[in-house]
């Protein structure tokens, strides 16, 4: 089975995170994520968060640094997840595929349904 490779953020600013939810038709739909998106060939993981970030939500990532890397087995699909931290960007993140999205605080993140592979990305910020 292939791994998609996926490049996810999370972004931070002071005690609050950017989330959104996923298009009811997708993978997982319905459920709350941090952006990000596939990992296109001959891209590093840095370009691929940049992109995507830049497609996703409107912003410029100035800075990123990694979080931690998730391997899930959902099944029907294999992901390995490169989450990265990015608390320093340019622009005011906005949905600009028509998601739903907003600041969360860290505290308030486990009263959003997440795909189970964020489970262990909510924990780590959570004892931050």
């Amino acid at each position: 089975m292939k791994i998609v490779e996926v490049a996810v953020g999370v972004i931070k600013r002071n005690n609050k995170i950017y989330i959104s939810k996923r298009a009811d038709d997708l993978h997982q739909g319905g459920k709350w994520e941090f952006p990000g998106g596939k990992r296109e060939v001959n891209e590093t993981i840095e370009q691929t968060l940049t992109r995507e970030l830049s497609e996703e939500i409107g912003i410029q990532v100035t800075q990123q640094s990694p979080f931690m890397l998730i391997e899930h087995d959902y099944g029907d699909k294999k992901v390995r997840l490169d989450v990265r931290l990015v608390e320093n960007f340019e622009g005011v993140p906005s949905h600009l595929e028509g998601q739903k999205s907003q600041w969360v605080d860290i505290n308030d993140l486990s009263q959003f349904t997440f795909p189970d592979a964020n489970k262990v990305i909510i924990d780590k910020l959570m004892h931050l």
